[in-house]
């Protein structure tokens, strides 16, 4: 019988545009200084724990940058990390949560910019969750053999929306401010491979897995409907443009009261892997979780000490605190920075955990550092 086919993570990239903008920084970028915003602001500020994080914005607050843009240059640094071209590359599958047009999709737009030679595209909308999304559909092509060589990456360019003028004539409140200060810009990019990189470690690629439990629950985080649930006539298609800015509609919200029941479901997800062995908590060596605040990781810790006693939390990774809550894009710039900073060593695992609230799913995937061909024999 032969070897089953894999697929193996071996270039990592990342960009976050300008200068980071710490906690008293905020409100000259995106505006927001009335009595009732800045105290919803300190409010949010001091439950997530983000200490700096980046916009794709100028110190008037006036865009800089599109966010293909954002997406290319972190493929870029992928590409340079790999050491090839884009023309190597036979597919490009893209996350984000909101394009800069509604047409052409996400990912023609990218390729336009990234150029190269002909390849498969795909875009995976959605919110936190499409990052891992695009990386199954690439490992997935990957492993049937269609293609050599992918690259994956999740990008987001919130900022746009979350400038005060977005928030004239909105009534402050949690729903529409909660996302305004938790959300930020950048992008990060992996390469897939058919094989390991020739001379350096990589990530073979175990397993993804992506549920949804929309069926289970209501909509947590919306744009373009009034209310929790759309109905014929309330979404912004059936608005004038004007009319359903004027209702908000173009406003990220979040429904707060929902997270610590998304953290209870993140939680049986992640049981359920365990309990069907496909993570095995005596020999899993990182963690690398995107969560949008310190408060959903508290939440996921205490839950896991009071389930799972021996799983030692230290191996978790997550650099929200300085890079900020970038959607989609996180998980790979969280795990752009644990490789480049040498957290992995061959034959150690890695889980990447996403929860999303959109209409609650989550996302995983499980990955081993294996040693260079020459060093380990025949792939594995």
């Amino acid at each position: 019988m032969g070897t089953t086919a894999t697929a193996y993570l071996t270039g990592f990239g990342r960009y976050l545009p300008g200068e980071p903008v710490d906690n008293d920084g905020i409100a000259a970028r995106l505006g927001g200084n009335d009595p009732v915003t800045e105290r919803i602001r300190r409010r949010v500020l001091e439950a997530n724990g983000i200490r700096q994080r980046h916009y794709a914005l100028d110190e008037d607050g006036e865009p800089t940058e599109l966010n293909e843009e954002l997406a290319v240059k972190a493929l870029r640094a992928a590409l340079d990390d790999r050491g090839i071209d884009a023309s190597d590359v036979r597919m490009l599958a893209c996350a984000t949560t909101m394009g800069d047009v509604l047409v052409p999709g996400f990912a023609s737009m990218v390729h336009g910019r990234l150029g190269g030679g002909p390849m498969q595209l795909l875009s995976a909308s959605g919110v936190c969750a499409s990052g891992l999304a695009a990386l199954d559909a690439a490992v997935s092509k990957i492993r049937l053999g269609d293609h050599p060589r992918a690259v994956v990456v999740g990008s987001e360019l919130a900022s746009r929306s979350l400038r005060q003028r977005r928030f004239d004539g909105i009534r402050a409140g949690m729903d529409s401010h909660f996302l305004r200060w938790m959300l930020s810009d950048g992008a990060g990019a992996v390469v897939v491979e058919f094989q390991p990189h020739p001379n350096r470690p990589s990530l073979r690629v175990d397993w993804v897995r992506h549920v949804s439990l929309a069926h289970e629950h209501d909509v947590c985080m919306r744009a373009g409907m009034s209310g929790a649930e759309p109905s014929v006539g309330s979404t912004w298609q059936d608005l004038g443009i004007t009319d359903a800015e004027a209702a908000g509609m173009f406003l990220l919200r979040q429904d707060v009261s929902m997270l610590d029941e998304l953290a209870e479901a993140g939680l049986q997800q992640f049981e359920e892997l365990v309990d069907i062995g496909l993570v095995d908590v005596k020999h899993l060596d990182h963690v690398l979780c995107h969560y949008s605040t310190n408060v959903f990781r508290d939440l996921a810790f205490d839950g896991l000490r009071r389930r799972i006693p021996t799983l030692d939390t230290d191996r978790w990774f997550s650099n929200l605190e300085t890079c900020g809550n970038t959607g989609s894009a996180s998980i790979f710039i969280a795990l752009e920075e644990a490789w480049r900073t040498g957290r992995f060593a061959p034959g150690e695992t890695v889980l990447l955990a996403v929860p999303e609230s959109g209409r609650f799913s989550f996302a995983f995937a499980h990955l081993t550092v294996v040693a260079p061909p020459d060093q380990q024999g025949a792939p594995t």
